[in-house]
């Protein structure tokens, strides 16, 4: 089961409320800087909007540090509602901006934290969930006899294919979580009687994994 469910990926959603848009784009952070960054971008691209209100959630379980602003609606009826729907939704490493653009009807208290809660809702219900998981990137070198069976030793580990080069050999680069890449080295060194090496070319401790 896994307990550290990120965002895959930016999302953007819109609903309408008595004719005010509100735009909801999140994404997958990692870091204060990076949510304040995240932001930036999208009150740049929504400069002209009444409201931006900025909701994030980095970190998981007893480590989080959560941020929410009203952006000049009234106080408690934006940011904080938002973030209580984002706190419930059990994910991590998150920030969310949600854009009003005011329709000329004025909603209420209660109308902003209805809006603002949903808006949350609509653009986590569209997210796909994925966890973050630390990976290293090999390369290997392989004749074609081995091919076919080597890259189901890759599919048996969850090993990502990022590049095949064909040439007079192939020349593979691949991306492996942490805890499979030794067995896949293991299998590999058995299947070809100890002449296919593996060459660590990078590392991640961030990789975003879709989960299935």
């Amino acid at each position: 089961m896994v307990d550290r469910i990120i965002p895959a990926k930016q999302v953007e959603t819109e609903i309408r409320v008595s004719n005010s848009r509100f735009i909801s784009n999140a994404a997958p952070v990692f870091s204060v800087e990076e949510a304040k960054q995240f932001i930036a971008q999208i009150k740049e691209k929504y400069g002209d909007a009444n409201h931006n209100v900025p909701v994030f959630i980095i970190g998981h379980g007893a480590s989080i540090t959560a941020h929410s602003s009203d952006d000049g609606e009234p106080s408690g009826t934006a940011g904080r509602p938002a973030l209580s729907v984002l706190q419930g939704s059990g994910f991590g490493d998150i920030v969310v901006v949600i854009t009003r653009y005011f329709g000329g009807t004025k909603l209420g208290t209660g109308g902003l934290v209805r809006a603002y809660s949903d808006s949350m809702r609509a653009v986590l219900e569209k997210m796909p969930k994925a966890e973050k998981v630390s990976t290293q990137t090999v390369k290997i070198i392989i004749p074609y006899n081995l091919f076919e069976q080597i890259k189901l030793l890759i599919q048996a580990e969850k090993g990502k294919i990022n590049r095949e080069e064909f040439a007079g050999e192939i020349n593979m680069e691949i991306e492996f979580r942490d805890e499979n890449l030794e067995q896949f080295k293991s299998y590999l060194l058995e299947l070809s009687n100890g002449k296919i090496l593996t060459e660590t070319i990078g590392t991640n401790p961030n990789t975003i994994m879709e989960l299935d």
